[in-house]
């Protein structure tokens, strides 16, 4: 999934605008045939969208393989976000052999089965914010380009069709549920901590985790990281601001005040 987050949109009407951004990039990927870059320029009918420019490591064909893992539940599509390492390797655990000896890495989806890396599992299964940010990010970007049409089953196999806006909120909104009173008034970040569930005093005391069970949501590690975790509170703005169509049609623009764009014309920005 990490190429998602190499995804940019440089705003409408670009090869008029910056010529020589757009050639540039082309003429770099023409000289190192070994990047796997990829740079596309839209072409529509909507005036807003004309000129549009994406630059990514991967075209349509790759992008929907790729959305098609990630969106999977048996993969990596958790109920609270993003998982760090497909739920496959569950019992399917990365194994090699040396001297006869068989060693293998298998998913951990909350504390580390070692001392290692400081007896965290940081990348074998949790839910981390920043990657689920950045991705996210790349989502919008890429609806950005391909707009409304391009739709993606999401979970996979449910056929449920969302465009990439929606798949967006749909991450957001799993990420957003760790920190939500369920059916039984439980908060999936509590974990199975009855003091902080239960008790009147703490119940409502939200710690901002550095990761999160990749199954369960509840939060581990480090407990004040107000600068990655905090960023819940964007995204929930965000996908409550604006609908698919607005940002498609402006991007990041359509957050600014309407006063702002009025006083600024049509000055177009790059859409990430």
């Amino acid at each position: 999934m990490t190429p998602l987050a190499a995804t940019s949109v440089i705003g409408g009407r670009t090869d008029q605008r910056f010529p020589e951004l757009v050639q540039g990039a082309k003429e770099f990927i023409k000289r190192h045939p070994a990047v796997e870059a990829f740079v596309s320029q839209h072409v529509t009918a909507d005036p807003n969208a004309e000129g549009r420019c994406l630059f990514a490591l991967f075209g349509e064909d790759r992008l929907r393989r790729i959305l098609a893992r990630m969106l999977d539940e048996d993969e990596f599509l958790g109920p609270h976000g993003i998982r760090s390492l497909s739920r496959h390797h569950a019992d399917h655990p990365y194994t090699f052999e040396v001297h006869g000896r068989t060693y293998g890495v298998g998913r951990l989806p909350a504390e580390s089965d070692s001392g290692m890396f400081g007896g965290n599992s940081n990348w074998r299964g949790p839910v981390w914010f920043p990657i689920n940010l950045l991705l996210i990010r790349a989502l919008l970007n890429l609806h950005g380009y391909h707009g409304l049409d391009f739709r993606m089953e999401c979970p996979t196999g449910s056929g449920r069709l969302l465009n990439l806006y929606e798949v967006a909120r749909e991450i957001s909104d799993r990420l957003t549920a760790a920190f939500l009173r369920d059916a039984d008034g439980h908060r999936p970040v509590h974990g199975a901590q009855p003091q902080f569930a239960k008790d009147p005093h703490w119940k409502d005391l939200i710690l901002f985790y550095e990761y999160f069970h990749g199954d369960n949501g509840a939060g581990l590690g480090a407990s004040h990281q107000t600068g990655w975790t905090g960023l819940v509170a964007v995204t929930t703005t965000l996908f409550r601001t604006l609908s698919a169509d607005e940002w498609q049609r402006g991007g990041r623009e359509s957050l600014r005040p309407k006063g702002d764009a009025e006083r600024d014309g049509n000055r177009e920005e790059p859409l990430s």
